[in-house]
């Protein structure tokens, strides 16, 4: 899914904003009507939410960090509250934002305690000299910075748990959204809630022309405590620059840190000159697909195109322009 909105010379282009909430194969036979409602209204309320802040002047990094707050917040994703859990049944999320104006960052990796991870990876860009902190530093700073910490089991759910039992009984670790068969136990889920990539993310411009990125998650059911993939690294899932493009990834996260997978659509943008189409096909489609791995990006460059591109059969998603009605999505 991309789209263009022309701009007259010297005219800014149209202030917009895009997320996901994760991709993965789609099992839409096992979807009911429901289902697919509450996930669409979810996007659609979270995709309105920013493209309010972007239509009342505000900046591109106060657009992403409040989507990304409310895909947290929101227990159909796998960030924040209904974060997925590590095999040994615990919480370890991972958060990061880039400002496109300035590129300063700021991320955590494996905090269990920190109620909005973005929140206070955006505490870290702007009140640190470091750009990441992981576990008890992360929440140390949490609880310094006047983040809200929560006891553990705020993150928990019944069906995240469930999700653990099945994962541990196929001794497998799952990522969050990715099946090619109908889940008997989840029948109206439409991506397999034992292997779908449960990332959220969100990237912006503004109408000043600045972009931002801003990327969470709970990681992969099952995985080993204190793995971090790609979530808060910079360059690999999520990554701004003014000069090109903001970037948030969803996917395998070792094979979208190997690749660098968010910087190399910018450097393809600026080092070989091409369309953000082009460079986003070039990464997901190809790069990412020749190391075997799954999942997708959604991107906004300095133009204000709009790029949500995936290898898998699905990716929750959605994007707005100001002035516009926003448009939401779940399948190809």
């Amino acid at each position: 899914m991309s789209t263009t909105i022309p701009t007259a010379v010297n005219e800014k282009p149209a202030a917009a904003i895009a997320i996901h909430g994760g991709a993965g194969a789609i099992t839409r036979k096992a979807m009911s009507p429901e289902k697919e409602r509450l996930y669409l209204q979810a996007l659609e309320r979270i995709v309105s939410s920013g493209q309010a802040i972007l239509a009342a002047g505000g900046s591109a990094l106060d657009a992403v960090t409040e989507a990304v707050r409310l895909l947290e917040e929101c227990p159909l994703f796998n960030a924040g509250t209904g974060a997925v859990m590590t095999h040994q049944g615990t919480h370890e999320l991972d958060a990061c934002i880039m400002d496109g104006r300035t590129l300063d960052s700021g991320a955590v990796s494996c905090v269990s305690h920190i109620r909005n991870p973005i929140l206070t990876a955006r505490k870290v860009m702007e009140e640190s000299p470091h750009v990441l902190f992981t576990g008890a530093g992360a929440e140390t700073f949490a609880r310094e910075h006047g983040q809200e910490i929560v006891s553990a089991d705020y993150f928990y759910t019944q069906e995240r748990y469930d999700q653990l039992m099945r994962a541990r009984a196929s001794e497998g670790v799952m990522l969050d959204h990715d099946a090619a068969t109908l889940n008997a136990t989840a029948p109206d889920d439409p991506l397999d809630p034992d292997r779908k990539f449960g990332t959220v993310g969100a990237v912006a411009l503004d109408s000043l022309g600045n972009l931002a990125a801003a990327t969470s998650t709970g990681g992969m059911t099952n995985k080993q405590a204190g793995r971090v993939g790609d979530t808060p690294i910079i360059g690999a899932g999520c990554y701004a620059s003014n000069q090109t493009v903001a970037i948030s990834s969803t996917g395998t996260g070792e094979v979208f840190m190997r690749t660098v997978a968010a910087y190399d659509v910018a450097a393809l943008i600026d080092y070989a000159g091409m369309t953000l189409q082009q460079a986003t096909d070039k990464v997901v489609m190809e790069k990412i697909g020749a190391l075997g791995g799954s999942g997708g990006m959604i991107a906004i460059d300095r133009f204000g195109n709009v790029c949500l591109p995936f290898n898998s059969e699905g990716m929750y998603r959605g994007f707005a322009y100001v002035g516009q009605s926003p448009q939401v999505a779940i399948y190809r």
